[in-house]
């Protein structure tokens, strides 16, 4: 998803379908994605619903597809990088995100940057999530 797609998202919930609202969301895994220094109009917040897909995030789609292909049972696809793991000192630039809410009824707050490989390869593993800021590997 390209990050001009984030920006025409937009923060509103008018990306609800009909019929979902508040009342209707709370059995549903809801995020709220924070993106900043991102560029090319993908700052801003975005709330994600999965099961079924919507909310203001870009492509919800390809957002809850890609958290479903990453889940498992006894691991955190929010969990941080490994204390003292070694990382490439490579610089993917000055974005951050922040995901909170519920993703498989657990709570969920997890912070990502861009400032080593492991950073860098930590946020690719969720785009579409998180905006696609050039740095995966194209096949």
């Amino acid at each position: 998803m390209s990050p001009a797609a984030y920006a025409q998202a937009g923060p509103s919930p008018a990306g609800l379908a009909a019929g979902q609202g508040p009342d209707r969301d709370r059995d549903r895994d809801h995020l709220t994605v924070t993106v900043r220094n991102a560029g090319r109009g993908a700052d801003g917040t975005y709330e994600l619903y999965c099961g079924p897909d919507g909310g203001s995030h870009p492509d919800p789609r390809a957002a809850c597809a890609a958290l479903e292909r990453d889940t498992r049972w006894g691991k955190d696809v929010f969990a941080p990088d490994p204390v003292g793991g070694f990382c490439t000192m490579q610089y993917g630039g000055p974005a951050t995100a922040r995901v909170t809410g519920t993703w498989a009824g657990r709570p969920v707050d997890a912070t990502y940057d861009r400032r080593d490989g492991c950073g860098i390869a930590r946020w690719d593993r969720l785009v579409p999530l998180l905006p696609d800021m050039g740095s995966r590997k194209r096949l």
